[in-house]
């Protein structure tokens, strides 16, 4: 493992605001957007946090992602709404598809908006925290630049298509799976390229199609969807939920901001929340959700604790306090990044 230091969150997620302001973003989309990411560093979900910062920036710089996007709902008829979001910093779009699921929600019982015309969201988990603080069951999913080839296949089709299900719970945090359906998140063969690392067996193949655990190779190769043909199955269908209800692209039709930060990827967006108060009651909801939760936690053997999906990340933040660690790799691009935008560097207050 690579050196680590930690720093205090507020200052993280002050410099990824400044950050972001300095390419033209307002500052309450910037704070958004740098809370998300700065959020994933806490929890440990290194692939979707602070690492991403420098891409955001330069996308914004040469045009990939709008700073100052106009946001439009059509089809907006009862229950259901697409949104254009002009390009916008993901965050900013599922911001306003969130706003909307719990208003229009809490009227309908149930609330849905498709999202074409963005960009990277950041951790799904943010989205369904939020939904589920507002007692929303939630379900979240994206397309994304293609990276995965199908179970069988070699050419990059799919996207790592990221699948997000919340549920409010009365014990601690909610219940929350935040996944993406290839082996890995293409960010973490990011993170291993600046680390130096190998990728774990199974996640990739190189551009013969032959098993990869190089980060390199992988990225002239492929990921693996999750589980055999039952993931690929599902990374499919999902592309399909993200991207063909409105005009975004599928990810073998977009161009990555990874390879080209100037490409407008065009990403669809899902998000179904359901409102638990419309059914038998947003209590009710909670209290079943801990139920089966605590009965996960305590299935072990011998009395040992097992974790109910989204514990290790929130056990995680909850055991930093306030102090967020950062991998090496991502502290000297974040360092590259003050340079270039005549930022204060960021200081750190312990190492290990």
């Amino acid at each position: 493992m690579s050196t680590q230091q930690f720093f205090p969150q507020p200052d993280l997620v002050r410099f990824a605001t400044e950050a972001l302001a300095a390419r033209g973003v307002p500052h309450t989309d910037a704070d958004l957007t740098a809370r998300s990411l700065v959020q994933a560093d806490h929890r440990g979900i290194y692939s979707h946090g602070l690492l991403r910062l420098p891409l955001y920036c330069e996308a914004l710089r040469l045009g990939g992602i709008n700073p100052r996007p106009s946001l439009k709902f059509s089809k907006d008829d009862g229950s259901v709404a697409v949104l254009d979001a002009d390009a916008a910093l993901g965050q900013v779009a599922m911001q306003a598809a969130v706003e909307r699921v719990i208003s229009v929600g809490r009227v309908q019982g149930i609330a849905a908006v498709a999202v074409h015309n963005s960009s990277h969201f950041g951790a799904g988990a943010f989205w369904s925290d939020l939904l589920a603080e507002a007692g929303f069951m939630s379900f979240i999913t994206s397309s994304t630049g293609p990276v995965v080839a199908p179970h069988g296949g070699t050419a990059k089709i799919l996207g790592t298509n990221p699948l997000t299900l919340g549920v409010p719970s009365s014990s601690g945090w909610p219940l929350t799976a935040d996944l993406a359906t290839s082996n890995g998140a293409y960010g973490k063969v990011i993170a291993a390229k600046n680390e130096g690392t190998q990728l774990p067996e199974g996640w990739a193949v190189d551009a013969h199609g032959n098993p990869t655990t190089d980060p390199f190779e992988a990225e002239k190769g492929s990921m693996i969807p999750f589980g055999g043909h039952k993931g690929s199955a599902v990374a499919v269908l999902l592309e399909a939920f993200a991207s063909s209800l409105t005009d975004a692209t599928y990810a073998f039709e977009t161009v990555d901001i990874w390879s080209n930060p100037a490409s407008r990827m065009n990403n669809g967006h899902l998000v179904i929340g359901l409102d638990t108060a419309a059914f038998a009651g947003s209590a009710h909801t909670a209290s079943r959700a801990a139920t089966l939760q605590n009965r996960v936690r305590s299935s072990g053997p011998g009395g040992q604790p097992v974790d109910a999906p989204g514990d290790p990340e929130r056990r995680r933040q909850a055991d930093a306090a306030d102090a967020v660690p950062l991998p090496a790799s991502t502290i000297s691009q974040l360092d590259l990044l003050a340079k270039e935008l005549s930022l204060s560097p960021l200081k750190s207050h312990s190492t290990i």
